[in-house]
């Protein structure tokens, strides 16, 4: 009778967890084929939102290049003189000029401008590329969130089948009188509470599988499974050498130089508001009826005197020039940013690569054969259940730290290049031979 009862407990149970599992894990499978990192990361860079408005900025740079050396518009006028205020209606009276006029800016001035707008295009590039950078981390962050997750949903079907190991062995050693009743209802609730865990981890797949797909310019429920593996570094270069590569590469370092270089240019277009732009003319005038030459023409030449007006071209070279000194302490500032973190970046790729060798070489080994031995002494009566659920956890809580270190590993990685503005040498991480696929 105590048999039966059981037995009908446990089918109850265990087949309504099982269910509620199976399902729940099954339908994150989205029936698309994986895409893998570089693949991604194509995609962003070709589609993101965020870059297609820096692209957008970039045009409207090079638009402002063509109208740079443009004249301005010429103007034309009209005069009428000498009309008789008596008969102001006898046009005849009047001597009609027919006038047009274009200024020419001081030599060098159009082609200043025309230097500056292209270091405009440069700047906007150079933003551009930082954009692409930053974009890039973001993706290589969220993938590797995303693998890890599928680590840890196929280290949640593991555990799943243990304890059904578990509930099995429980059930067999109770229904012979070997261990109390409570040893079965343990197991069966150690597998139901495994839906808790499933149920977060669901989540965390959907929020980073949301976030991919919208740094890809996706819909972010789009379905998505990715392929990949983990990074195992083995040595990372020196921080000096970092700090050259960021220095030669760094996209945001790139935009200041560019944008020193356009206010520099800015400087000298604004030294050449000394120099006088001349306006040239020339017309047809209509004599009164009667004059001996009614048709003539007329010529005219006018410039401005602008060293008669320092007040206001003084202080305008002065701030240019200021504005060329901010920038230039900005680059320096950013410099300094930049080496920071670097440095902060290195120092977790680094703590990085000792927790995984931790977990690797020590901590998994340890755990693995402590949950063989306590299953070999459960088997054999040496142990209670307790003891065998313990060592069960605790295989499990050092299996997710691994892959949540690897994870960590390669976003550090991911960090380190985003600070450098340039990959890390390929041969200085090797790849774990882990594949991940959808599931």
């Amino acid at each position: 009778m105590r048999i039966l009862i059981l037995l009908l407990l446990l089918q109850s149970n265990e087949t309504l967890t099982d269910r509620v599992l199976v399902q729940e894990h099954a339908h994150q499978s989205a029936g698309v084929a994986p895409m893998t990192l570089p693949e991604i990361e194509r995609v962003a860079l070709e589609s993101n939102r965020e870059i297609q408005i820096m692209r957008e900025r970039v045009e409207l740079a090079k638009a402002g290049v063509t109208p740079a050396l443009a004249l301005d518009d010429p103007s034309f006028s009209y005069r009428a003189w000498g009309t008789p205020l008596s008969a102001p209606w006898n046009m005849n009276q009047t001597q009609h000029m027919f006038m047009f006029n274009q200024t020419f800016p001081a030599a060098g001035k159009r082609e200043l401008r025309y230097q500056a707008a292209n270091q405009g295009v440069d700047v906007a590039e150079a933003e551009l590329e930082a954009r692409k950078l930053e974009i890039a981390a973001r993706v290589r962050a969220t993938f590797y969130e995303l693998m890890r997750n599928q680590d840890e949903l196929r280290l949640h079907d593991e555990q799943i089948a243990l304890g059904r190991q578990a509930v099995a062995a429980a059930r067999i050693k109770y229904t012979v009188g070997r261990v109390p009743q409570q040893d079965v209802l343990k197991a069966q609730i150690a597998v139901t509470r495994l839906a808790d865990h499933l149920a977060m981890f669901l989540q965390d797949g959907d929020l980073a599988r949301a976030r991919l797909n919208t740094l890809m310019g996706r819909d972010p429920a789009a379905p998505l499974e990715i392929s990949g593996e983990y990074g195992v570094p083995i040595a990372l270069p020196e921080i000096s050498n970092l700090q050259q590569t960021a220095l030669e590469n760094r996209p945001e370092l790139k935009a200041i130089q560019a944008g020193i270089r356009q206010l520099e240019t800015t400087v000298r277009l604004t030294e050449k508001n000394y120099k006088p732009d001349i306006s040239i003319g020339a017309g047809y005038m209509l004599m009164p009826s009667g004059s001996a030459n009614r048709s003539g023409y007329m010529a005219e030449l006018s410039f401005n005197l602008p060293w008669l007006n320092r007040s206001k071209h003084d202080p305008e070279i002065r701030e240019a020039q200021l504005q060329v000194n901010v920038q230039r302490a900005e680059l320096e500032s950013r410099k300094a940013m930049v080496f920071q973190e670097i440095h902060e970046a290195l120092i977790r790729a680094r703590t990085a690569a000792r927790l995984v060798e931790v977990y690797r070489d020590t901590l998994r080994p340890q755990a693995q054969a402590t949950l063989k031995a306590a299953s070999a002494a459960y088997q054999t009566d040496q142990t209670d259940f307790l003891n065998l659920i313990d060592s069960q956890n605790t295989a499990l809580d050092v299996e997710y730290s691994y892959y949540r270190a690897l994870a960590d590993f390669d976003s550090r990685m991911a960090e380190l290049e985003g600070a450098i503005g340039a990959a890390i040498p390929r041969d200085a991480v090797a790849r774990v031979e882990v594949q991940h696929e959808a599931k």
